[in-house]
């Protein structure tokens, strides 16, 4: 085969390993197996009478398909049996990544099983069990375990987290890394009669590493970002350092990848080949001088990736530096694209779970970028201007991609970028790098090296937190817009056209200046109104659509710097549905299952009112509201009780109530009636009301409502299916078509409560659990409510059968 064939064939297979991540159903392995019989066209005459090109896209793409689904079906035949979940069940194992510590004094940590101890924790024949926990252990301020080989006492439950149409997937991560359950510890001794194989050593070693950086580096005053960038060991990192990072589009600086092993594969080149050729200058040719060089390198570099983690990330940059390497310092005359798709097509044979990592497309989309950019220039460009070029590329180029993501594209990243990129590489890895080794040789030298570190990184992250604090402007549009303006920046640096650079310039400026001005003012408009019940776990958040208008009703949960439901879910959705202001938002009352993230909604949304059930606690709540680096100040927004009829443009009503009298929490919920005036339907969300509440509610209703028994009624479950709410004379007045349940899988208060369910499902309701169903979108169809439940548009390590969602039921 020739290098062409090579390279297409490479393509081709990354194409379908690829492909096998957007079908919905895992194909069985008979049909896996069907899928490499296009390597007999290799073998059989009728080769000869088919083009090249037809057999090896055939042949590669069909590998490709095959490859990765022959591992998904490994990883999801690991499987915890729903009789295991929450139930102590003993393992022994060696832990397999650097204890982190978590929230709630815990430790939180990787266990990789060797042994599971019962008769009864057989699952079957066809099925396995997981060979890798991801693990809770509370009550362990010091994070400290007692050793490496341990035998565990666990309570786990099988994959499972949040399920909307966009935002961070929680099961997608556990997937990806390889976790097949979830879990807590309640005990811990030592096992030593674990045998510990050469991964075991090595998860050993790198541990003790980490510890040895600890007791190294403590002291400094930036030992966070010491141990980030020196052995990619993130968990010392503060809120306050992830918001720094993220303002300024510098996270990939604490993430041990592409740029860290470049600047190691380039100071060992460097260092070796002037080395050799002092040395042996009459003894090795060229091309023995080169290929030794080459070793170096990818020893240099493979030692440096196994002591920071040997992460996903890392691997890959590993494969890219080891190819291009290759090509470099054995003087290949290969097409600069031709090594990019080797090390595409290596990079998923190794990992064939790669395309589930944001970071395998951003550092490829990189990397590809900045070749368009720099492989076909004719002559060279001054480093500054070569910096500048490739920050504007990547910026511009990079922001569909982020944007497809979930992920914004900070302005601020210009600045911080250019900057930041060439002190990072000329001085502070240098200074890591030495300095790490300096010590572990002379130990006493620390007390000299490590104000030195210091130094270089005081003054880094002194500018990035000054970039963040400036306030930027706010750059928004659709995906077809953003790509848009990419691909004009991308044609005016690589076009060497003047006049058409010029033109290019002015229209960016114009649009940039349009945004600007149109930003956070206009919601897309829909034709039929929807409901939208988000997933966020244990709480409630519900959206509500008509026109351009939009409703709110809560913000879901918030654990001040563990998790917030406004983040990872209400933002990423609504702003993945193109909306930029929240006309009406309601907060129920101020528990944090409810109003969790309210400053951060109000910060990244123009809000035209919000209605509480607790208007003084939620002026408290808005209090504390500030922006990442306290850039941007929000007008202060009135907060009104909750009374009164109002509309969403002429086709919903909404009518909101509480209860007169001095109450406070649950019993303080606004309750909120959306009827969709032509058809009859009506939605209630009545928050966290208990039972005695519901009564007052039922006779206000009777007495006030102007309307019969509507044609459909939809009720969000009080309280999350709690036993004190939904009382007899609550359903069996209202008589609910379906009703909602919005609770945390397996969550510890037991929610939706066995009694509760009974009784709406012996009142006909058609029952919905978000733990289940993930997010429901329910919209008004010929005089009826069609409802779409997000598992069933979920990929196949989510939804596919036999899982957690599978298997879910309402009890």
């Amino acid at each position: 085969m020739s290098g062409s064939s090579t390279v297409l064939g490479a393509f081709a297979f990354s194409c379908g390993v690829i492909l096998l991540y957007r079908l919905a159903v895992l194909p069985p392995p008979v049909w896996l197996l069907g899928f490499t019989l296009p390597t007999l066209l290799w073998l059989l005459p009728i080769r000869q009478r088919m083009p090249l090109l037809v057999v090896v896209i055939s042949l590669g793409l069909a590998l490709g398909v095959a490859w990765a689904g022959i591992w998904a079906h490994v990883r999801l035949e690991q499987k915890l049996s729903p009789d295991l979940e929450g139930v102590k069940v003993e393992v022994s194992g060696y832990v397999c990544d650097v204890p982190e510590a978590g929230s709630f004094n815990s430790v939180r940590f990787s266990f990789c099983v060797t042994q599971w101890y019962g008769i009864s924790l057989t699952p079957g024949p066809d099925v396995a069990l997981p060979k890798m926990l991801r693990l809770a252990w509370y009550g362990r301020p010091d994070g400290v375990l007692p050793d490496h080989r341990l035998r565990l006492e666990v309570v786990l439950k099988r994959p499972h987290g949040a399920l909307n149409p966009a935002g961070f997937r929680y099961e997608d991560w556990l997937f990806r890394k390889g976790y097949r359950a979830t879990g807590s510890v309640r005990s811990a001794v030592p096992d030593p009669a674990v045998f510990c194989s050469l991964q075991c050593q090595y998860h050993r070693i790198h541990i003790d590493l980490t510890h040895w950086v600890d007791e190294q580096f403590a002291g400094a005053s930036y030992y966070p970002l010491i141990a980030s960038m020196l052995i990619g060991n993130r968990g010392h990192l503060s809120a306050h350092h992830w918001e720094v990072f993220k303002a300024t589009g510098t996270i990939h600086l604490v993430a041990i990848s592409g740029l860290h092993l470049g600047l190691v594969a380039l100071g060992a080149g460097f260092f070796a080949r002037r080395l050799l050729l002092a040395m042996s200058a009459y003894r090795m040719s060229e091309r023995s001088v080169r290929l030794a060089v080459f070793l170096v390198v990818v020893l240099c570099c493979l030692f440096y990736a196994l002591a920071a983690g040997f992460t996903v990330p890392t691997r890959r940059a590993l494969v890219m530096v080891a190819v291009g390497g290759w090509l470099l310092l054995m003087a290949r005359q290969v097409a600069v694209w031709h090594s990019i798709i080797v090390a595409l097509g290596l990079v998923l044979l190794l990992d064939p779970f790669a395309p589930l990592d944001q970071g395998f497309w951003l550092s490829f989309g990189a990397v590809s970028l900045l070749t368009c950019v720099f492989a076909g220039r004719l002559g060279g460009t001054g480093w500054l201007s070569g910096l500048v070029v490739a920050q504007g590329a990547v910026f511009a180029g990079l922001w569909p991609l982020l944007e497809l993501t979930g992920q914004g594209q900070p302005v601020a990243g210009l600045l911080a970028n250019i900057l930041a990129i060439p002190w990072v590489s000329l001085v502070v890895m240098p200074a890591l790098i030495v300095g790490g080794l300096t010590i572990a040789v002379f130990p006493s030298s620390s007390s000299l090296i490590v104000p030195i570190i210091d130094a270089v990184l005081g003054a880094m992250w002194s500018f990035l937190e000054w970039v963040a604090g400036i306030s930027w402007p706010d750059l928004e549009g659709t995906v077809p817009e953003i790509a848009g303006f990419g691909v004009l920046v991308m044609l005016i640096i690589t076009v060497p056209v003047r006049v058409f650079r010029v033109a290019g310039t002015v229209l960016i400026l114009f649009w940039i200046g349009l945004a600007s001005l149109q930003s956070g003012s206009d919601n897309p408009r829909v034709a039929v109104p929807d409901v939208w019940v988000w997933d966020v776990g244990q709480g409630l958040s519900v959206m509500v659509r008509a026109g351009d208008q939009v409703l709110l009703y809560d913000t879901g949960p918030e654990v001040k710097g563990v998790f917030s439901a406004a983040e990872s879910v209400i933002l990423p959705n609504l702003r993945a549905l193109g909306i930029r202001r929240i006309d009406t938002l309601v907060v129920s009352h101020a528990d944090s299952d409810h109003s969790g993230g309210l400053a951060l909604l109000v910060d990244e949304f123009q809000v035209g009112r919000i209605l509480t059930g607790e208007p003084e606690s939620i002026r408290e709540k808005l209090g504390y509201a500030r922006t990442v680096g306290g850039g941007r100040e929000h007008r202060e927004i009135k907060v009104q009780g909750c009374s009164g009829e109002r509309r969403l443009t002429s086709v919903l009503s909404l009518f909101f109530w509480q209860a007169s009298g001095e109450f406070a929490g649950n019993d303080a919920s606004c309750v909120l009636t959306v009827r969709h005036n032509e058809a009859g339907i009506e939605w209630l969300l009545p928050g966290d009301i208990s039972a005695s509440i519901e009564s007052r509610y039922l006779k206000m209703r009777a007495e006030k409502f102007p309307w019969n028994t509507p044609g459909e009624l939809v009720v969000i479950a009080p309280h999350h299916g709690s036993k004190t709410s939904s009382s007899d004379a609550w359903v069996g007045t209202l008589q609910p078509d379906r009703v909602v349940y919005t609770a945390g899988y397996r969550h510890r208060y037991g929610h939706p409560h066995r009694d509760i369910t009974a009784r709406y499902r012996r009142a006909g309701a058609e029952a919905f659990n978000t733990a289940c169903s993930g997010a429901l979108t329910m919209t008004v169809a010929g005089g009826t409510i069609k409802t779409r439940e997000a598992r069933h548009e979920s990929p196949f390590w989510i939804g596919g059968p036999s899982l957690a969602r599978d298997q879910c039921k309402v009890p």
